[in-house]
């Protein structure tokens, strides 16, 4: 009987959330001002590109680099910023708009190597130093408790062997409530539950593998997407606290919306459903850190 009762409750429960669901237009809306992406998508599409691919790159991405500024804090304590995965699109921006007296790049590449990058844009000429080391085996060359912000953008779903590594060191580098972002794609999204129901394509959002240039070598392709709720998690097991964790849609992908429909009328999840994962954590110097997550690494 009690097993009857709880699936009639369930039911219950069921149709009552499809009630009471909110809109599908509501699960389009950004937690972002509006004003201050316009501005950021503005001065990104200012930026010289060197090279063809380069600007599709930009053109493509304009508007999640131009959210991923939109969530930058003002400068705090030290007035530092570093961005992993350097590309030097949204990082003079740290400067000449948010605000950050030092803008600092990490990029893939042997350690102790240090590149200076210079761009002379409307807004005037910006330089900066993009240190190279691998940011899941290397101790970032920079003190503890040196930036204010770090930004991992759209990188810890290429990391190979130890995703932590990333965090931690992020943390480490970081003063204590100091600010850091991470982007990366959603792999619970509605386009990635569609294509698990299609049955034919991978279910992460980007699932290819980089060709190999003259040389033999090729980036590294997306290793593991996350889940939004796993992002959340991991983040927390590095020892921060977060402050903000959502999705947004992708305009390209609109055509497997309607799926929210049939999830909403099984009863499972629609919100932070988008294609498109953020998390904006602070750290804290007392909080406890599960080096090895379960849900990410074997025992």
């Amino acid at each position: 009987m009690a097993n009857v009762a709880d699936r009639i409750l369930r039911k219950a429960l069921r149709a009552l959330d499809r009630r009471i669901s909110r809109h599908p237009d509501e699960l389009l809306k950004e937690p972002f001002d509006p004003v201050d992406v316009r501005k950021f998508e503005e001065a990104l599409r200012e930026l010289p590109m060197p090279t063809e691919g380069a600007r599709l790159y930009l053109q493509k991405h304009v508007g999640r680099l131009a959210r991923t500024l939109a969530l930058v804090p003002p400068p705090a304590s030290t007035g530092r910023a570093l961005e992993l995965g350097c590309y030097m699109q949204i990082t003079p921006f740290l400067q000449q708009i948010c605000g950050y007296k030092e803008v600092r790049g990490g990029y893939f590449g042997k350690l102790g190597k240090t590149d200076h990058k210079v761009l002379d844009l409307p807004r005037g000429r910006f330089e900066c130093f993009v240190d190279l080391f691998d940011a899941e085996r290397d101790r970032y060359p920079y003190p503890d408790g040196h930036f204010d912000l770090v930004i991992a953008g759209e990188i810890i779903e290429h990391m190979v062997l130890d995703p932590m590594h990333l965090l931690l060191e992020s943390r480490r580098v970081l003063r204590d409530g100091g600010t850091l972002i991470v982007t990366t794609p959603n792999v619970g999204s509605l386009l990635s539950v569609a294509k698990v129901l299609e049955g034919k394509d991978n279910p992460q959002i980007f699932f290819l593998y980089g060709r190999p240039d003259a040389s033999g070598c090729s980036e590294t392709g997306h290793m593991r997407e996350y889940t939004l709720s796993e992002l959340g998690e991991i983040v927390k097991a590095a020892g921060f606290e977060v402050d903000k964790l959502f999705t947004t849609f992708i305009e390209e992908f609109a055509h497997h919306r309607p799926i929210a429909t049939l999830l909403r009328e099984h009863g499972y999840e629609t919100e932070n459903r988008g294609e498109q994962s953020w998390c904006a954590a602070r750290k804290n110097a007392q909080a406890a850190v599960d080096r090895y997550p379960w849900f990410v690494y074997t025992e």
